[in-house]
């Protein structure tokens, strides 16, 4: 005879197993709302991925206990990392402007900064922002929101360092076969590890701080037969023109680049004539960007304001124009006094 507690781990598992292929989908469109929050806002990344969870993880987590009690009494309702979206970013300070981006687009029910945990107690380990997310009702959410319903999702943001160590803990302890005698040493080396990363991950934020305070020198265009401006060359030139901005993912120099050539603009010199034209101070008021914005992001601004509905028409950026569109709303409206 079952107990009460075997009841209610099979009825949840077999509504999850109905629910599941539902929530494929809804990963599937979570992953593209942050993909295009993300590259909407200029701030650069290595990959986002996501997935729903599967029946066996999902069944493996109900039946958890502490001595005979059920952890979770209602799985379904409990268990809140059904739906799952994984950013990996380069730099640490990027983490906090993605959760920055999140919380402005998405409603936030619970924001965790595990690595901060881990250090509260004196401790090296695993280091990772974990935010449960759920669509925002009204405002200035992103379209993409809407096809969501109102299932939340849990993302969870960490540096490409934090996350290999990560990786590699979770393969060795959870699915590997630790002998007793020799977990002590592998604590140690595991904590040995985690803080020798976080290093390495302050290093390579003084690395990009160093280098973006530096102009790289531009080399020549790989593809003379393209017509559109170098990307490397474009990038070096947006790093002088906004010295502030972050760096941009690599692939969208060259989209930007095919923007200008719609335009007709093929060299620097003429989007540096073009760009005298504009008011920077008054376009950053206007935005209000509440998260620090990449090189391309500012030039993608910039067009905006210049060229109008005739910037938001262009075939590269078909993809895009509801979004565009709000941003132009937002560029033409001079806001309320005493702030955006």
């Amino acid at each position: 005879m079952a107990t009460p507690g075997e009841d209610i781990v099979r009825g949840a598992v077999q509504r999850y197993a109905a629910l599941q292929p539902r929530l494929e989908q809804v990963a599937e469109r979570y992953v593209a709302l942050v993909t295009g929050l993300l590259d909407d806002a200029g701030i650069n990344y290595l990959n986002i991925t996501g997935r729903a969870k599967s029946v066996a993880s999902f069944a493996a987590k109900a039946d958890r206990r502490v001595g005979d009690r059920l952890v979770y009494a209602e799985p379904l309702e409990q268990i809140t990392d059904q739906v799952g979206v994984r950013v990996i970013t380069y730099l640490h300070s990027d983490v906090a402007a993605v959760a920055e981006l999140l919380a402005d687009q998405l409603r936030v029910l619970d924001d965790r900064d595990m690595g901060q945990e881990t250090a509260s107690e004196g401790r090296f380990g695993y280091a990772s922002r974990h935010l449960l997310v759920e669509p925002a009702a009204g405002g200035d959410r992103d379209p993409g929101a809407d096809e969501l319903g109102d299932h939340p999702a849990q993302v969870q943001i960490r540096t490409v360092l934090q996350h290999a160590w990560a990786e590699f803990e979770h393969a060795i302890r959870y699915k590997g076969n630790v002998p007793v005698q020799h977990a002590p040493d592998l604590d140690r080396r595991f904590t040995l590890a985690a803080g020798l990363l976080e290093l390495a991950d302050r290093e390579f934020s003084k690395i990009s701080d160093r280098l973006q305070a530096s102009l790289p020198q531009p080399r020549a265009s790989a593809d003379p037969g393209d017509p559109r401006i170098d990307s490397d060359e474009l990038a070096a030139f947006l790093e002088a023109e906004y010295t502030e901005a972050g760096w941009s993912r690599p692939d969208h120099y060259s989209w930007v680049g095919s923007l200008l050539l719609e335009l007709g603009i093929t060299s620097l010199d003429e989007l540096a004539a073009l760009l005298t034209a504009v008011d920077s101070d008054a376009i950053n008021e206007r935005m209000g960007y509440k998260y620090p914005p990449g090189a391309v992001r500012r030039l993608d601004d910039a067009l905006l304001s210049l060229f109008g509905e005739r910037y938001v028409e262009l075939h590269s950026n078909g993809h895009r124009r509801d979004l565009l569109r709000a941003r132009l709303d937002r560029l033409s409206t001079p806001p309320a006094d005493g702030g955006t």
